[in-house]
């Protein structure tokens, strides 16, 4: 059987994408189920349990490999579950150990039988693996690296041998696994005291974008851990002629690291793991400002007792914040132009997005960001401690004005798409005035303005595009005029009252249909007529006193001979 290809794609396809060990879990308990079933191999029945063992001499079939296979994946699934759920219960830790030992117990079993005449060699090897590193896995969590390191030794050579032995198709599988025990390696390496795997794994996770799995928690600690002894040495840092006191011990850990990061941003391979990278800065800036905003407010009167003594000069934990606010700011505007960047690119190639039926970016889009990085720089210009910094505040002025440049040309494009060509012309003309304010401006900020995008080559491509826009606009008036006539002219009337006329109406073949006026409108009808009896006045009636005295005699009298049927 080949073990570890059945694991990965049992692993992909049941949960492990994204991280659900305990759909995994059940998984293995249901297909161990259906193999013992199939096989005839039941411990026992509903009443009374008869413990089963695997041996050599039934092993006639690889699904009895299979069981045992399922039973260490299970187990590994279990203590990986509770993994994660340790961080929150500590006591579940004994668990996971409990259920790795598990693991290990069967993944040797499945080493011993795959010893057996009637297994092949790639199987034996393949058992030999997976048994050693569910081994180191244990040893890793136990704490013992220098047996762990030698599990995931092992297992590291047995699959780089199986990779070379097969095609390259054949040994993808392989050398990922590879891929995933290598750090794991280099943590036990460091643990035991190899000071030179402390820089590898800060190599593998700054390629990776973040570490997964095993490694992740710890390698994260390990790094916050060796910042924090550096941190002890940093006292102050330095910010446009300033000194200011570092006493936070989070604050310094995140300026010590700061350079790291961003060589990591500029090194990373692709966007998503540059986006991640953003993410992680930005998300440390954040816990840093706070607990630089925690040390502020219990000293609010005493800043404000200074700001009066120093002329308006802004404390040094102020003028600290102030350092980590533009450190946000400025990575936030740097993570929305790379953002900005990747859109262009795909912007550019929309016609072949297009044909695959996936949805393009469209200008709007990247108005919406250029929008966000001039609030961010607006808000650079508020901080505190440097409104009176004339040099910072012209070189924030710059940078505002390529970025509206970027914004104008990117609204002229969404205009272009619903042919609105006058305004998009007009701001046309804004961009290359703001181009022109740039490149006249930025004399003794060049330096400053080499990270910003290249006016010169927008201006270049507004040139070029004020050109095709004319020219659009003048084949559209030509079309316009040719193709409309009365019969492609709508008049807003229902469908009922125009059969004698054809006119192309595209609303009859959607839901909003006009066919008849509904509800109808109200039309004049003749009023009923009134009648006045005017002859009534003139009337005489007949005498009616006979009748009158008649009913005026009756009384009891009448009354029983009524009930008697007497009649007079």
């Amino acid at each position: 059987i080949a073990v570890l290809q059945i694991v990965k794609e049992s692993q992909q396809q049941h949960g492990l994408r994204h991280g659900d060990f305990q759909r995994y879990r059940g998984y293995c308990s249901r297909r161990l189920r259906r193999l013992r079933k199939t096989l005839n191999f039941k411990m026992g029945n509903r009443h009374k349990f008869t413990g089963k063992k695997v041996t050599e001499e039934i092993l006639s079939d690889n699904r009895y490999l299979l069981l045992i296979l399922m039973d260490a994946e299970r187990a590994w699934s279990y203590a990986m579950q509770l993994k994660q759920e340790a961080n929150t219960e500590p006591r579940k830790r004994f668990h996971l150990l409990s259920r790795l030992r598990k693991a290990v117990k069967h993944a040797e079993e499945l080493e011993r039988l795959c010893e057996s005449n009637r297994v092949d060699a790639k199987t034996k090897l393949e058992a030999q693996a997976y048994m050693a590193y569910l081994t180191g896995m244990l040893r890793f969590e136990h704490q013992e690296w220098k047996a762990a390191m030698e599990a995931f030794n092992k297992c590291k050579t047995i699959y780089e041998k199986l990779a070379n032995a097969f095609t390259e198709e054949q040994a993808v599988l392989y050398n990922q696994r590879v891929e995933e025990i290598s750090p794991n390696i280099r943590y036990c390496a460091y643990n035991i005291g190899d000071q030179s795997a402390m820089n590898e794994l800060m190599q593998m996770r700054l390629r990776s974008g973040g570490t997964e799995g095993l490694l992740a928690e710890k390698l994260e600690a390990l790094i916050t851990q060796t910042r924090a002894k550096q941190a002890a040495t940093m006292s102050e840092v330095e910010w446009r002629g300033r000194t200011v006191p570092v006493k936070i011990d989070k604050v310094r850990i995140f300026l010590l690291g700061l350079a790291d990061n961003e060589a990591a941003i500029v090194q990373a391979e692709n966007e998503e793991t540059k986006e991640r990278l953003f993410e992680s800065l930005l998300s440390e800036c954040r816990d840093a400002i706070q607990a630089v905003r925690e040390d502020l407010k219990p000293d609010q009167k005493q800043r404000e007792h200074s700001l009066e003594n120093d002329s308006g000069k802004v404390s040094n934990i102020q003028y600290l914040h102030s350092y980590l606010t533009y450190i946000k700011l400025s990575t936030a505007i740097k993570r929305n132009e790379s953002m900005a960047k990747s859109l262009q690119k795909v912007l550019l190639q929309q016609q072949r997005s297009e044909e695959d039926g996936k949805r393009t970016p469209r200008p709007q889009d990247l108005i919406r960001l250029y929008d966000i990085i001039l609030q961010n720089l607006v808000e650079l210009t508020q901080l505190p401690g440097l409104e009176e910094d004339k040099n910072f505040q012209k070189e924030i002025g710059l940078k505002t004005l390529v970025y509206k440049a970027y914004r104008c040309f990117f609204i002229a494009q969404s205009y272009v798409l619903v042919k609105k060509w006058s305004e998009a012309l007009v701001l046309y003309e804004r961009v290359l005035k703001y181009a022109r304010e740039v490149q006249s401006g930025a004399g003794a900020y060049t330096n400053s303005l080499k990270e910003l995008p290249d006016v010169q080559d927008l201006i270049t491509q507004v040139n070029a595009e004020k050109y095709s826009l004319q020219a659009a606009a003048i084949l559209d008036a030509n079309d316009t005029h040719e193709t409309e006539s009365p019969s492609q002219v709508k008049d807003g009337k229902p469908l009922s009252e125009r059969f004698e006329t054809f006119c192309l109406d595209p609303s009859l073949v959607s839901k909003q249909v006009s066919l008849v006026h509904f509800p109808p409108g109200f039309q004049p009808i003749p009023c009923k007529p009134l009648f006045f009896d005017l002859a009534l006045n003139h009337v005489a009636f007949p005498p009616l006193e006979d009748k009158v005295e008649q009913k005026a005699k009756s009384g009891l009298t009448g009354y029983i001979k009524g009930i008697f049927g007497f009649k007079s």
